[in-house]
């Protein structure tokens, strides 16, 4: 029973996790946002004390809950372990505890964070790596999913679903979450939790303090017939039968080797005794037993009917027609080719509103992309200087005055929140004219898209001459009024670079 309490706690938190960082239209964050804020390390760098109070205490009571039921990471890999008992039951077998690696991972991590290594920090942050791989693995999927939906709905006269761009934020990003998958599946696959037991700081320090838990499965000897199936059963290799003892710093509580034990000699009770360490005695085992060959049934060859026949049109149809219109967005009336935007050199970064200074978002800011998952407005992208860390450009949009979607959503703190009225006052940067770019005086046709698209008012046009009030009218940013929005830049028609770009400010300030 209490196994299948773990099991269902943590398909919701994972599920309702993940959705967090693919639900594309913002609306699940109002009222799911609070399932990111109890991950454990971004608790602390938002230095919300009830929440990392109340993990403590959950931990001292029934143990590694955490890693089994809230830490999305940790469940990600029993479900890849889940996947792996299909090839070869009961696999796995005690080992020591590599104390010295747990522990000099810990003290790796706490220099970085200190340092502000951002880098390092998020590689080895288990929620921001889930985040990661969410949000570059699952979110293209996720969203080719809802337009072949929107689609076939579409056909219907049903515009319940729209369409989502899909395109890769970065590269680099990318290939670190796809990485970062294949490394962590590979472990899970083979051994279960060792990543969690070896490497995760937040599972080390979280191991330390199991170690006094008030409830935690125990083996009582008197029943015990050193079958080892508890022991082959256990993902966190942390049950040496031999001694009759369970590892309590990395067990995860995950409950298998109550269900597991024929005997009934594992039970899941009050401490009784003082935990003692597990030495790092070496032991033999049993040899795994060979897994049982299963015999598969022939399966038929299906004919083609009409339902699938219709869905392979319907599917084709719509493979199609994206190919047509991305060709589209391309071209000029079906004539002309339109260059797309390429980012400008930027002395200095743009760093969301609300993290206040490019200091506090490298020192607080973990890389879960969280904040580009929800940015509505495609501006928000991880940063390849400060890796992996958002930054905005404005290729796609601007980023728009009455949007703070990202200062909602930060577990960290590294995005404070704000307020509509907050962000119309606050400047993150300033734009930049850059004259060899401007349309008017390369192609000698009128534009001032930049001045009546800036929603603070900050650019003016005014002839190039000024003895000649008929001269081609160009830019004048006035810096104290600019927000750094990038509505200019994003709008200006200028190509393959904006005549008017935005440089980011080393701190915020209001205006």
């Amino acid at each position: 029973m209490l196994r299948k309490i773990r099991l269902t706690l943590a398909i919701i938190f994972f599920s309702l996790i993940t959705l967090l960082f693919l639900d594309f239209t913002g609306t699940l964050h109002a009222w799911l946002g609070w399932m990111a804020r109890i991950q454990f390390l971004p608790a602390v760098l938002a230095a919300n004390v009830g929440v990392v109070l109340g993990l403590i205490v959950l931990t001292l009571l029934f143990g590694r809950i955490y890693c089994s039921v809230i830490c999305p990471l940790g469940v990600m890999q029993d479900i890849v372990a889940w996947f792996g008992k299909k090839r070869k039951k009961n696999r796995y077998s005690f080992s020591p505890a590599r104390s010295w690696l747990r522990y000099g991972v810990l003290v790796l991590f706490v220099g970085a964070l200190l340092a502000g290594i951002g880098s390092l920090v998020a590689l080895l942050a288990p929620y921001s790596a889930y985040g990661r791989i969410a949000q570059n693995l699952l979110a293209p999927l996720w969203a080719l999913g809802n337009n072949g939906l929107a689609y076939l709905a579409e056909r219907f006269d049903s515009y319940a679903f729209y369409e989502a761009e899909v395109w890769v934020r970065s590269v680099p990003t990318f290939l670190v979450a796809g990485v970062t998958f294949v490394v962590l599946a590979f472990l899970a696959w083979r051994n279960g939790r060792t990543y969690c037991n070896t490497i995760c700081p937040v599972g080390t320090v979280l191991g330390f303090l199991a170690r006094y838990a008030w409830f935690r499965p125990e083996i009582d000897p008197q029943k015990c017939n050193s079958c080892t199936l508890c022991s082959r059963r256990c993902k966190a290799a942390c049950i040496d039968i031999e001694a009759h003892r369970i590892d309590y710093s990395r067990c995860v509580t995950c409950m298998d080797c109550l269900d597991t034990c024929r005997q009934g000699a594992i039970i899941y009770r009050r401490r009784r005794r003082s935990p003692r360490a597990i030495g790092t005695q070496k032991t033999t085992h049993a040899s795994d037993h060979r897994s049982s060959v299963e015999t598969r049934p022939s399966v038929d060859r299906f004919t083609v009917d009409r339902g699938r026949r219709s869905f392979l049109t319907a599917l084709g149809l719509w493979l199609g027609s994206s190919v047509v219109k991305a060709q589209e967005k391309k071209v000029d009336g079906g004539l002309a080719v339109i260059l797309d935007k390429k980012i400008p050199a930027r002395a200095t970064p743009i760093v969301p509103p609300g993290s206040r200074s490019l200091h506090h978002l490298t020192t607080h800011c973990t890389g879960c992309q969280l904040c580009v998952a929800v940015c509505p407005n495609e501006v928000l992208r991880p940063s390849n200087r400060r890796f992996m860390q958002p930054e905005l450009s404005y290729e796609r949009g601007y980023c728009r005055p009455e949007c703070v979607k990202c200062s909602e959503v930060c577990p960290t703190g590294a995005i404070q929140p704000i307020t509509t009225a907050d962000k119309s006052a606050l400047q993150i940067g300033h734009a930049v004219w850059v004259k060899v770019n401007c349309v008017p005086l390369t192609d000698g046709v009128e534009c001032g898209n930049c001045a009546r698209h800036c929603p603070s008012g900050a650019i003016t046009m005014v002839p190039s001459d000024p003895q000649r009030s008929d001269s081609p009218k160009i830019p004048i940013v006035d810096e104290e009024r600019c927000l750094g929005c990038g509505a200019c830049e994003n709008l200006c028609p200028a190509r393959p670079f904006s005549a008017i770009y935005v440089e980011g400010h080393e701190r915020h300030r209001m205006i």
